[in-house]
């Protein structure tokens, strides 16, 4: 969870108001505490990823209550195809924080009834909000990363689609972000970048089935 900071900062008769860029829920609790120190803040709030304004009372509450909920989760996804099969390969990588821990899931499956790469990029995206729910997320800021700025340039918005195979998978995908409550932020990345998500779309393909959960220790 990342929070701004609005602070409304009074010195004689003039009051002014600052408005932070966003910082981990952790941090911005401490930067609240050390501001009421200087005995000039008039009124400090923070606002949520989706602009939903806290006191301080109400945000350390809050705080509390989803550290033991996904937190700071950062989906990278892939999807790929084989025209000799006619199959595609679908991965997931997840990142997240539970309970003050560092965490990642590494999923992937293989499908038919696909015909093309860049439904396989829509597919792996569904795929990855799939892994989302199993894990209980909701009312979550999610960071999507991907190397298909088809699917995250439309999904954003940016980008109309015409294909009408591949908006039926928007309006998947769209669908299952209102059912999980979840603020997506899309990320455009190299493949390079994506190259763990790569992997274990192809070792579907391959035949190779990954499946695993693990802490990642610092």
């Amino acid at each position: 969870m990342k929070f701004q900071i609005e602070w409304h900062y009074k010195i004689k008769s003039r009051e002014l108001t600052f408005l932070s860029e966003y910082t981990n829920a952790e941090e911005a609790l401490l930067i609240v505490e050390d501001l009421e120190k200087t005995g000039r803040t008039k009124e400090i709030f923070l606002l949520d990823e989706q602009q939903n304004i806290w006191t301080i009372k109400e945000a350390k509450k809050l705080v509390k209550q989803v550290e033991t909920e996904p937190d700071d989760i950062t989906v990278y996804f892939d999807g790929g195809f084989d025209l000799d099969l006619n199959k595609a390969g679908l991965g997931a990588a997840i990142y997240y924080m539970q309970n003050r821990q560092k965490f990642r899931i590494r999923e992937n499956t293989r499908v038919e009834q696909l015909n093309s790469n860049n439904e396989a990029e829509y597919a792996a995206f569904y795929f990855a909000l799939q892994q989302l729910e199993a894990m209980g997320v909701s009312k979550a800021s999610v960071v999507f990363r991907g190397d298909s700025q088809v699917v995250l340039k439309q999904l954003s918005g940016e980008w109309p689609c015409f294909e009408e195979e591949f908006n039926r998978w928007l309006d998947r995908i769209e669908e299952k972000m209102k059912e999980l409550k979840i603020h997506p932020v899309y990320e455009s990345i190299s493949r390079k970048q994506n190259q763990e998500a790569d992997q274990l779309a192809t070792q579907a393909l391959q035949g190779t089935d990954i499946s695993s959960h693990k802490q990642i220790e610092d």
